[in-house]
């Protein structure tokens, strides 16, 4: 049964009809233009007419098919953890400025930067320079570890949520699906909210999201910058949420010196991966033209590699996946394990046998081929009386061939003497 059929059918629900332009929220922001939309909101340009500034505004819609429970809850948390965020003070994160709730639904407002995306960068020009994308790393890394200092995971890091300004500096942006260390899961009924191409294998079996994870996200967000195209993609979002459990990334082609990197980034445990000081050092060797020590060796090649997945658009969208779908992921992950175990297994005891083969002395010969390995089946006597003559006629005999060559030498030399020769 493949994994779409096992997916339940997601409830209906009728996203809110984004507002009119000109409207104001609070008396105080003008909404202006959509200048993006995503699977958690619309992002709008307004004017702050307090300030007279410009800002950014998110409409927060939580358009992911939840309950109304769960919508509940999630709208409360938005605006607890939007006031925690706005306590994050970094050039390389983008500013919570207020937050406000009409309609009931939250919005934030967040400073305006002039920017593009990542993922537009990637989408309209193609893969970026190795180089170029370690100083994006290095940027968006810092802006992680102000979060994580205040005690916020991001849980969304993608290429989507990076702005990259026209002087390359780079800015981590979209935190409305972040949640406070030590905080009760995101919803009601043990589902979790992510990007599937970019969540956490951690996150995928249900356990509680760290820094960790978002550097993982983050070694996912580089890979796509630097391949053009996700390291998990797959056509569905179960489905790739699968591979990110138990398939190593795609082969990475483009990537340079940043694979050791990209690599470490990827690892399945958490305590693989770099720590915040070590990936900095690392990003800064390959920008100083020196390779990065990996953190572990890069696995083998597989023979006949298959080509890489067409780029699945839903696994960069923010899905739902509910506690069903997780207890079938994990089933499948040990499926996937018991089939590696067994084949593990097998091979083990071919090795085995092929040793003791060897030692009893009939080991397969290549210019035998198959029919060596039929008659050494169909009779296996022949060993027991090579072993039965070996034991008892062919070192006996080389004894006593020794021996009297040794007594043969010693009357040689014997006479030798007394003849006066020596």
């Amino acid at each position: 049964m493949g994994l779409n059929a096992l997916r339940r059918p997601a409830r209906p629900h009728v996203a809110a009809q984004p507002p009119a332009p000109d409207r104001t929220l609070a008396g105080r922001y003008t909404l202006r233009d959509v200048v993006g939309r995503g699977g958690m909101g619309v992002v709008w340009t307004a004017t702050d007419r307090l300030l007279d500034r410009t800002v950014a505004v998110k409409e927060v819609t939580f358009g992911v098919h939840l309950d109304d429970g769960e919508r509940r809850v999630l709208r409360e948390r938005t605006l607890r953890e939007a006031r925690t965020a706005a306590r994050i003070d970094h050039p390389c994160v983008t500013h919570v400025l207020d937050v406000v709730e009409e309609d009931g639904r939250p919005w934030l407002v967040l400073e305006y930067v002039p920017s593009r995306s990542l993922q537009q960068l990637v989408d309209e020009g193609g893969p970026i320079a190795w180089d170029v994308a370690a100083r994006i790393g290095l940027d968006v890394l810092a802006g992680l570890e102000a979060a994580h200092a205040a005690g916020i995971v991001h849980r969304d890091v993608k290429p989507a949520n990076v702005l990259v300004c026209p002087d390359g500096r780079a800015l981590l942006t979209d935190f409305g699906i972040a949640t406070a260390t030590g905080e009760s899961s995101i919803t009601t009924t043990g589902a979790i909210i992510g990007s599937p191409s970019y969540m956490a294998p951690e996150r995928a079996h249900g356990g509680r999201p760290g820094p960790p994870a978002d550097l993982w996200s983050l070694g996912a967000t580089l890979y796509t910058a630097v391949e053009g195209r996700p390291a998990f993609s797959r056509p569905e979002p179960m489905a790739t949420l699968m591979a990110v459990v138990s398939e190593p990334p795609a082969p990475v082609a483009r990537a340079g010196p940043l694979e050791p990197v990209l690599r470490g980034l990827l690892a399945k445990d958490p305590a693989e991966r770099p720590t915040p000081a070590g990936l900095r050092d690392q990003l800064q060797a390959v920008l100083a033209g020196r390779s990065p020590a990996p953190l572990r060796p890069p696995p083998p090649a597989p023979a006949g590699a298959p080509a890489p997945h067409p780029v699945a658009r839903d696994g960069e969208r923010v899905q739902r996946f509910d506690a069903a779908d997780l207890a079938t992921l994990a089933s499948a992950s040990v499926q996937a394990l018991g089939t590696v175990a067994r084949d593990a297994r097998d091979q083990v005891h071919h090795l085995a046998e092929r040793h003791r083969e060897r030692r009893a002395g009939r080991g397969p010969r290549p210019e035998d081929g198959a029919r060596t390995a039929s008659r050494r089946d169909a009779s296996p006597e022949p060993t027991h009386r090579w072993r039965f003559k070996r034991r008892w006629i062919v070192v006996p005999t080389l004894v006593v061939i020794v021996v009297l060559l040794a007594v043969a030498a010693g009357l040689f030399l014997l006479a030798a003497s007394e003849l006066g020769w020596l």
